[in-house]
């Protein structure tokens, strides 16, 4: 096929959405696909809802993805400028040319005019929308409005019969009546574009070839492709991408929790497995392989495979692919990404000492988030639990207490904890001897080492904290098992 361009054109408001990086993944790898181009572009007219760092954090999240784009506003191009803020020029010159074909009209109604207008249409049960009026103003009526100097705006000149239709390579063709179709807006009174006349003139201008954009669009369809008739351009193919829904099956939202890569990537979420995660958001390479690497979803991706239904964000689901990533990953790289969340939750840990840990919870993380907890009683120097923790299952404190000095003693005879498998072996065959079930033999030694039921495997736990702050901790619980003792406690 011919050379692809594809762009992801986002508004700087804020963190971007799973949606919307959707929708950027998807023409990413139509683009890495075809060895084409991806472009970024800022469609930043809407200046009143424009935040600060909104630019940097929609490019952090597509670099924290992976999706480095060809030609965008920091790296430039041969068909920039890529802020459309810096392209109003552009759109004049475009807009006059419509002006003189009669494409298009200046339109002098006010804010008060227009929102009389509405009411009036509501009054009668009509749809609101521009009645034209401006559209039928005689060369006097429009001399004398410019003679006055009132605001003006451009708006399209919109057929009033027939019909305009959409070769759309996701739906099929679609066809909307004229009728049904608002005279929008395309140059406001400040001199900006509105989104419709700057997107096609951009995407003409930036040869962009395929334009993959959300369901939501579909109404607005008619007004770009009147457009490109207008101009006498030949549109790109468009496809319009099914909308991501929450469990609710209600559209995503803040409601359903995280919805910026930002958040998921803060709550430790592997690049790789969102990526893979969000391809699957409306996209299937044969309905049964869900796991791909990059690479491999290059490779796979076509448009022909892309869902006309509604995708739907399953967080059971993404857990469990990132469960699946953070299984196959190599020990050092598992620690490097383990370490900034013990450091975030206030731990000091050492990236040699996590490098130990990683192989203990590799099988267990569903994120990366949950380390912390998991591991926190490794670092620190004192550990705080309930005393009535140490007491075994069935067992009271006299004999709770038997078990753990069984146990101290098979740890004391060992010079280091290095041979796990030895140790492990000694430790069962006490409590074989005592006639205690392993459960409740182990149980009793987990707790007094790390204060928790629940623990990484606690022979490999042992030896990474090493013998000396074993005995300390062991030390501890015997006395506190003592006290319990003597003072009869029971289960």
């Amino acid at each position: 096929m011919s050379f692809v361009r594809v762009r992801y054109a986002p508004s700087p408001t804020g963190a971007p959405h799973i949606g919307n990086l959707r929708t950027a993944l998807f023409n990413w790898l139509w683009a890495r696909h075809n060895d084409g181009k991806f472009i970024l572009r800022v469609e930043d007219t809407d200046q009143a809802r424009e935040v600060d760092n909104g630019l940097e954090l929609i490019m952090e999240s597509l670099r924290f993805l992976g999706m480095n784009w060809d030609e965008g506003p920091d790296i430039g191009g041969a068909y920039g400028p890529y802020h459309q803020s810096e392209r109003l020029a552009i759109y004049k010159k475009y807009a006059d040319e419509l002006i003189e074909k009669g494409a298009a009209y200046y339109c002098y109604c006010t804010p008060d005019e227009l929102k009389q207008m509405r009411q009036e249409q509501e009054a009668r049960g009509e749809p609101t929308r521009y009645d034209r009026r401006c559209r039928w103003l005689t060369p006097e009526q429009r001399a004398e409005r410019e003679a006055k100097g009132l605001p003006r705006v451009v708006r399209l000149a919109v057929p009033l019969e027939g019909s305009t239709t959409l070769p759309d390579f996701i739906h099929g063709d679609i066809t909307i009546p004229n009728a049904d179709v608002d005279d929008q807006v395309l140059m406001k009174s400040d001199g900006f574009p509105t989104y419709h006349m700057a997107v096609v003139v951009d995407d003409h201008l930036m040869e962009i070839t395929h334009v993959m954009r959300g369901d939501e669009w579909i109404s607005s369809f008619p007004k770009h492709i009147l457009l490109y008739n207008a101009f006498g351009w030949t549109p790109p193919q468009f496809g319009h991408m099914p909308v991501v829904l929450g469990p609710d099956k209600k559209k995503l939202s803040k409601r359903h929790g995280a919805t910026s890569i930002t958040q998921f990537r803060d709550e430790g979420y592997l690049v790789e497995a969102l990526v893979n995660f969000m391809a699957l958001l409306g996209w299937a390479y044969d309905g049964e392989r869900e796991l791909f690497s990059r690479d491999e979803l290059i490779q796979a991706f076509t448009l022909d495979h892309i869902h006309s239904s509604p995708a739907v964000f399953d967080r059971a689901k993404l857990d469990w692919m990132n469960g699946y990533y953070i299984r196959g990953l190599e020990t050092g790289d598992l620690a490097e990404r383990l370490l900034p969340f013990l450091t975030r939750a206030g731990i000091e840990a050492d990236l040699e000492t996590v490098k130990k840990i990683a192989p203990l919870v590799q099988e267990r993380l569903k994120r990366l988030d949950e380390i912390a907890p998991l591991v926190d009683f490794i670092f620190q120097q004192e550990i705080e639990y309930d005393p009535k923790l140490l007491l075994g299952n069935k067992m009271n404190a006299a004999e709770s207490l038997n078990a753990l000095r069984n146990a101290g003693e098979v740890l004391d005879n060992f010079p280091s904890f290095d041979d796990e498998h030895a140790l492990e072996q000694e430790l069962r065959a006490a409590s074989e001897k005592l006639g205690l079930k392993p459960a409740q033999f182990f149980g009793i030694l987990r707790v007094a080492v790390t204060g928790k039921t629940v623990t990484p495997p606690l022979v490999g736990t042992m030896k990474v904290m090493g013998k000396g702050k074993v005995m300390e901790r062991v030390e501890r619980a015997l006395r506190e098992l003592e006290k319990m003792a003597r003072a009869g406690s029971v289960v």
